[in-house]
C-alpha cells in the first residue's frame, strides 16, 4: 500500500513554483542579445535530439526544469521525461529525451542542467543521511539555509531524498534561538512570551545550548507552558542521551549542530526524534548530469 510519503514523492513540484525560477534563469543567461553562439553556428530551422544522462548515480529532483526550460524557448518541443522526482538512478541512466529546434534547445540547455543538477544533488545527499539513520527513530530534516530564491525547490528536493521539511519561513512556527533568549533575558521568559503569543495551531520550538537551559525549559511543564519541540544545539552524545532520559518522551527533541555523515548515526542512536542538517541544502554538491546528442 502506498504510504503518505510515497504519495508526496509521486507528486511533481507545482509548476507555479518552478516556472518563475526557470524564466529568471533563462533571462539571466540570454542577456541582452540572446545566444549569439547558436545564432552564429546553427542554421535557422535546424532540429536536434538529445538525452539528459546521469554521469553519476543519484536521486532525481527538479526534472520539470528540463521541460519548462526547453518549452519556454521552443513551445513545440517534444520532451519525454523518463523518470519522476524521487526516483533513484544509476550512472548512465537517461533522465529525459528532448527533440526541439536546435537554437532554442541549446539556449535552454545550461538552465535545465543547472537546476536539475542542483536539486538532484540535494536529493542525493539527503538520501545518504536518511540511509545513515535507518532503523533509528530519528528523522532527517532540513533548515532555512537555502539558496535565496530556491527555497521551495530545494525543500522539495529534500523531500525527494526522503527527508522532512522544517520551517519554510519565519511565519511557519515560533523558533526561539540564542539571540532571542539573550534579548528576553532568559530561556524560560522567552518560552512564556512565545506561548502567550502563539495561536492554537502554531507550534513553539526553543533552542537550548546546555543541560542547565534544558532544565529550565522542562520546569515549564509544571506550568503547562512547555514548548512543543526543544532543539539541543551542539550537545555532546552523552548530554544528548541525558536529555532524552530527562525528557522521557514528553517533548519532541531535535539535535542540531556538528552533524555530518560520520556523526549522524551516533546522534540518532541517542534517541532524539529529529536531526536538522543544514548541509542538505547549503553544502550539497551538484549532481553531474550531461546532455548527449542522439
Amino acid at each position: 500500500m502506498e504510504t503518505p510519503r510515497d504519495m508526496a514523492l509521486n507528486r511533481s513540484l507545482p509548476e507555479v513554483l518552478i516556472e518563475p525560477v526557470v524564466r529568471m534563469a533563462l533571462a539571466e543567461d540570454l542577456g541582452r542579445a540572446g545566444d549569439v553562439t547558436a545564432l552564429a553556428c546553427i542554421p535557422p530551422g535546424a532540429r536536434m535530439k538529445a538525452a539528459f544522462t546521469a554521469r553519476k548515480a543519484g536521486v532525481l529532483a527538479g526534472i520539470q526544469a528540463v521541460r519548462l526550460a526547453v518549452q519556454a524557448m521552443d513551445p513545440t518541443a517534444d520532451v519525454d521525461l523518463r523518470l519522476a522526482d524521487g526516483a533513484a538512478f544509476e550512472t548512465g541512466a537517461v533522465l529525459a529525451v528532448v527533440e526541439a529546434d536546435a537554437r532554442a534547445f541549446l539556449s535552454a540547455e545550461r538552465t535545465a542542467l543547472n537546476l536539475v543538477g542542483r536539486l538532484s544533488g540535494v536529493a542525493t545527499l539527503t538520501r545518504a543521511y536518511v540511509q545513515a539513520v535507518a532503523g533509528t527513530r530519528a528523522r532527517i530534516v532540513d533548515t532555512r539555509k537555502t539558496t535565496p530564491g530556491l527555497r521551495a525547490l530545494e525543500k522539495h528536493a529534500v523531500a525527494c531524498g526522503g527527508g522532512v521539511n522544517h520551517r519554510f519561513g519565519l511565519d511557519d512556527a515560533i523558533l526561539i534561538k540564542d539571540n532571542h533568549v539573550a534579548v528576553c533575558g532568559g530561556v524560560g521568559e522567552a518560552v512564556r512570551r512565545a506561548k502567550a503569543f502563539a495561536p492554537h495551531l502554531m507550534k513553539v520550538e526553543v533552542e537550548v545550548d546546555g543541560l542547565d537551559q534544558l532544565s529550565e525549559v522542562l520546569a515549564l511543564i509544571n506550568e503547562d507552558l512547555a514548548p512543543d519541540v526543544i532543539m539541543l544545539d551542539n550537545f555532546s552524545l552523552a548530554d544528548l542521551r541525558r536529555a532524552v532520559a530527562w525528557t522521557g518522551g514528553r517533548i519532541r527533541l531535535e539535535a542540531s549542530g556538528g552533524v555530518d555523515l560520520t556523526t549522524v548515526r551516533p546522534i540518532a542512536e541517542t534517541g532524539v526524534d529529529v536531526i536538522s542538517v543544514g548541509a542538505l541544502t547549503h553544502s550539497a554538491p551538484v549532481l553531474d548530469i550531461g546532455l548527449d546528442a542522439l
